[in-house]
């Protein structure tokens, strides 16, 4: 990864950290839905369904947003680097 006080900033570090806080979101994702489902099943008598509703979807819409705003981070960085190679190119 190279030195933290490098500064031509020649490799980016970004990249690996939103790959992990990807990562990340998606445990996080899927032990609130799961939290949601759990909550909804012992409170059945109120809002019951609701909850185990909202946690299956949580469940399901979740990684995808998490993937989308992901790939949205990184899509500079890939333009990034292919300004670089065009620029690179004899």
């Amino acid at each position: 990864m190279g030195n933290v006080l490098d500064t031509d900033f020649e490799k980016m570090i970004t990249p690996v950290i939103v790959k992990i806080l990807y990562v990340l979101g998606l445990v996080i994702v899927v032990l609130v839905g799961l939290a949601g489902i759990i909550d909804g099943i012992n409170n059945s008598y109120y809002r019951g369904a609701e909850k185990i509703l909202v946690g299956i979807l949580i469940i399901i819409f979740g990684p995808l947003l998490i993937r989308v705003y992901a790939e949205i981070i990184l899509l500079a960085f890939k333009i990034n680097q292919t300004l670089i190679e065009i620029r690179n190119k004899p």
